[in-house]
């Protein structure tokens, strides 16, 4: 039996399906890979891009939005892959509880993923707030503003600091939205990682949650992971070449 096949067997057998989604799942795309070869932490210092940075200083929010002039164009553009397609074909068929994405491009939502079975632990590129009166602006607004000449944005109601609700470094992923995936993860009798490397901490921890509380742990991803020797099943694979083939099994099965 192929590994493909022994993953479609496990998601058929579940009745509690999660998913964790990493950065492979948003290459497929066309999402560039931050931390990869060639990714944008090679052409741009991280450490120039804190949390800190951010909050400290008016040229710490310039450097960020230009950044973000660039890789937002990028994030707009891009369409749910065969992965995205197949995860909210699961849980429309009552397989899958819930999604959780280290991925902040919405891509989940915008396949059809419910925002109660997506949980976002670095947040959402797609959406701005302001950290002063808490005004909620879309990214495509935002964006707006940077086009017409506003290099550093500001709240239009109170001129406060605006940003994204992605977590940058240095900064804390929300602790509801953190308990909630660990919660999730322990209700799991299936737990599939996704295309991810899982390097990102505190975020890989996510799996462990699952494994430790008896759900069996697969991963599919194209290189080693520091959670392979824990994990019932590896596949090294594209996650949309797995889960196609997934979705394309559970409707071969006849209806009892």
């Amino acid at each position: 039996m192929t590994g493909v096949a022994r993953l479609a067997e496990l998601v058929g057998g579940a009745s509690r399906v999660v998913a964790f989604t990493g950065a492979g799942v948003s290459t497929e795309s066309g999402i560039p890979d931050f931390r990869s070869a060639g990714g944008v932490w090679q052409r741009h210092d991280p450490d120039t891009l804190t949390w800190q940075g951010f909050i400290g200083s008016r040229e710490g929010r310039e450097r960020y939005w230009a950044l973000g002039r660039t890789t937002y164009p990028l994030i707009r553009a891009a369409v749910p892959n065969a992965a995205h397609r197949a995860l909210a074909a699961l849980h429309r068929a009552g397989t899958l509880d819930c999604c959780i994405t280290q991925n902040v491009d919405d891509l989940h939502g915008r396949a059809g993923l419910p925002p109660e079975a997506v949980i976002e632990l670095h947040g959402n590129a797609t959406r701005v707030r302001c950290l002063g009166c808490g005004a909620r602006f879309t990214r495509d607004e935002v964006h707006a503003w940077i086009e017409a000449g506003a290099p550093v944005p500001e709240c239009p109601a109170c001129g406060g600091v605006v940003k994204p609700t992605t977590v940058l470094f240095g900064e804390a992923m929300p602790a509801g939205v953190v308990e909630e995936a660990r919660r999730r993860a322990r209700r799991a009798d299936l737990l599939i990682v996704l295309g991810s490397s899982l390097v990102v901490y505190p975020a890989a921890y996510i799996p462990l949650h699952a494994k430790r509380a008896g759900a069996t742990l697969a991963i599919v991803n194209l290189t080693a992971t520091p959670l392979d020797r824990e994990a019932d099943l590896v596949i090294r694979a594209r996650a949309s070449e797995a889960l196609s083939a997934v979705v394309a099994a559970a409707r071969e099965v006849p209806a009892s």
